[in-house]
């Protein structure tokens, strides 16, 4: 079975936090406090965490708004991950440098020393050697097609400026390209010979822009002695191109070699990847959909989705704040209806209010904050009228019940998120079954 890893980046809830009165315990310490999501299920929701050097430490001359506090950042190393995190046994950690947090710089900010250092005291299972993403896909027969347009355009000839500015950033962009992927394959090298006497499995990175190049990365990591291969810059990539690429890469392969796929959430074809190699996998994917996608909000096991409600607190719309502050409405009438709403799902949840009359609350209440003139109607019937929380028997759709489905604040949607992957973990694992 493929293995699922989610990237840490401060993803935990407060467990002292009234949905009622929405206040939390005043002495609460963040972090250490709080919960994630495999202290909130019974059955564990992944296989295990990814953490990266750049959330722990930061980048020097950026400020993020995942990156740890001096205070977390010492417990953080005086502890190790495992304890850190309040990891049981059988959930693994993975490390990794947060490419992305750097990907438009010349170069990574820290060596391959500081890599191993990071993942030494970090007291990591597994390593991945210090990378430099590539930005582009393509293929060998538009790379052709490009370079042949560009031997044949002179000065004598009409032509158009804006195709061949265009055509040269892209070759531009394709030298950048080959740089970073040599970059990343020389630290692999020195990264695989420096981890000989360390505790943790040591992962090489394979980069490329095409096939070609994705499969000379892979290639020469295997003849550097890597058994296990993280695949990296996939996220743009259509399933259909990333399927095609691993059916690639499987007759390049060792029949010892693994693949960890960076950054993808793909359950639905989780079986061919396994077909092809990959034995692992990390994403986000999950906990994002809860408060960034536009409808796919609340996951269920058959792969059905849900539209969360959104209630937003009336300090925190802009639209709100904008009719509050220009006379268009009071601060007291915005407060009422934001109560009543709430109030009203409470008492939908209990069976004390019809599905009509909820439906017509929460939609006068969207008027005032949101610009789509009641667009959402039909969702969120979906959502009311189905009561997914009911019948999905997770720890935390049993505990908060309505509120799960409740687009409101980071201790209602990270909960959400949780559910989200606790359903990606589950339908994963069915696929064995």
């Amino acid at each position: 079975m493929i293995k699922y890893f989610f990237p840490d980046s401060q993803d935990f809830v407060d467990p002292s936090f009234n949905f009622n009165t929405e206040e939390r315990n005043e002495h609460r310490v963040r972090q250490r406090d709080d919960r994630y999501a495999h202290e909130l299920f019974e059955k564990k929701p992944y296989d295990g965490l990814l953490v990266s050097k750049a959330i722990v430490d930061g980048i020097p001359g950026h400020v993020g708004k995942t990156t740890y506090s001096a205070a977390q950042r010492h417990r953080f190393y005086r502890e190790k991950s495992h304890r850190f995190f309040r990891l049981p046994s059988d959930i693994k950690v993975f490390g990794d440098c947060g490419a992305f947090s750097y990907a438009f710089e010349d170069k990574p900010p820290f060596t391959v020393e500081d890599t191993i250092d990071f993942y030494t005291k970090s007291g990591v299972d597994y390593g991945i050697s210090l990378d430099h993403i590539v930005f582009m896909y393509t293929n060998t027969d538009n790379i052709n097609k490009k370079r042949k347009y560009l031997e044949h355009v002179s000065d004598s000839t009409p032509h158009d400026i804006n195709k061949i500015k265009h055509t040269e950033a892209f070759f531009s962009q394709l030298e950048d390209s080959r740089y970073r992927q040599s970059l990343t394959l020389d630290n692999a090298e020195q990264f695989l010979i420096q981890s000989k006497s360390t505790n943790f499995i040591p992962y090489g990175v394979a980069h490329g822009w095409d096939l070609q190049s994705y499969g000379d990365s892979v290639k020469q990591l295997m003849k550097m002695g890597y058994d296990r291969i993280t695949l990296g810059g996939l996220v743009p990539l259509q399933s259909h191109q990333l399927l095609e690429l691993l059916s690639y890469l499987k007759d390049i392969k060792q029949s010892k070699t693994q693949f960890h796929l960076l950054g993808i959430s793909r359950v639905e074809h989780a079986e061919k990847f396994s077909n092809l190699g990959v034995s692992s996998f990390d994403s986000t994917t999950p906990l994002l959909q809860a408060f960034k996608d536009g409808k796919k909000n609340y996951h269920t096991i058959s792969g059905d989705y849900y539209t969360a409600l959104k209630v937003p607190q009336i300090d925190a719309n802009l639209k709100l704040k904008n009719l509050i502050q220009s006379g268009s409405i009071s601060h007291d009438v915005a407060r009422t209806m934001e109560k009543r709403v709430l109030n009203m799902l409470q008492a939908y949840e209990s069976y004390k209010a019809t599905l009509d009359d909820t439906l017509h609350i929460l939609m006068a209440y969207e008027m005032l904050h949101t610009e789509g003139r009641g667009h959402m109607y039909e969702a969120y019937h979906k959502t009311l009228s189905e009561r997914p929380w009911e019948s999905c028997g997770c720890e935390i759709c049993d505990d908060i019940g309505i509120n799960v489905v409740i687009y409101r604040g980071a201790e209602r949607n990270k909960r959400r998120g949780f559910h989200n992957i606790q359903v990606k973990y589950t339908r994963l694992n069915n696929l064995d079954n």
